[in-house]
């Protein structure tokens, strides 16, 4: 589905961001994994390689724009090409707005947000002189509906769609396709840390009673990814087992 496309997934060392680099290896595609701390980045590239997948490691911090402009360049002279980019890197500092400070707002923003926005200035050159690039941006089921606790990470994944509607429009015209991702409630290490009552309360919220899982973001990450999704562009895919309708 996505044999030889080269792909750029922002923090895929751990997480929702290694599931969907693993995916698209599986598929084979040639893979950049990049996250924040060098050492895990090249330990998970090197860990790809081992699967008999074609992978390279590069560290940025996306909030970076030189870093930013470094991972595409190095991705370009490794292999010539950047055709799919996934914007999965981000942060939380959760904190009611009586008691959030500057820098908690400031430092989900200038991830969650402006590092997709350095990401896709760097990598849309690339893509308008290939005439072709796929965008995946991953927001949140919070960027849809808000969430107490989370209004800069909700800010910030509203606001990534947002910034997805409008690069679709831009970008159309040179076969660059947009699209957003918003999942729900992920099973993740953060999860697996909430008490049981937390638990239940969340279970309680979604229709089909399950937390969803790592792949079910990696398969639809896949879909958009491929030719299946050819005539898709500024769209936002709610994978959250029914809690948004």
């Amino acid at each position: 589905m996505v044999k030889d496309k080269v792909a750029i997934i922002t923090g895929s060392a751990r997480g929702i961001g290694k599931a969907i680099a693993l995916k698209l290896a599986e598929n084979g595609a040639k893979i950049v994994i990049c996250d924040i701390d060098e050492e895990t980045t090249n330990n998970v590239a090197e860990e790809f390689r081992q699967k008999g997948f074609n992978a390279i490691g590069i560290m940025a911090d996306v909030s970076k724009m030189e870093d930013a402009k470094t991972l595409i360049k190095k991705t370009i002279d490794e292999w010539e090409r950047v055709d799919i980019l996934v914007n999965n890197a981000g942060v939380t500092r959760d904190n009611l707005l009586a008691l959030m400070k500057e820098d908690e707002w400031d430092s989900v923003m200038s991830v969650n947000l402006r590092g997709p926005f350095n990401c896709v200035k760097s990598a849309s050159r690339q893509m308008m002189k290939q005439r072709y690039g796929k965008i995946i941006n991953i927001s949140s089921v919070v960027g849809v509906i808000g969430n107490a606790g989370q209004a800069n990470y909700s800010a910030s994944k509203a606001g990534l769609i947002g910034f997805t509607k409008s690069i679709a429009k831009e970008l159309a015209g040179r076969n660059i396709l947009c699209n957003a991702i918003a999942p729900g409630f992920i099973k993740t290490a953060m999860t697996d840390r909430l008490s049981d009552k937390v638990k239940e309360q969340l279970l309680s919220s979604i229709p089909l009673k399950k937390l969803g899982q790592g792949e079910d973001i990696a398969n639809t990450v896949l879909f958009l990814s491929s030719d299946l999704s050819n005539y898709i562009t500024g769209q936002v895919i709610n994978v959250n087992g029914g809690m948004v309708m």
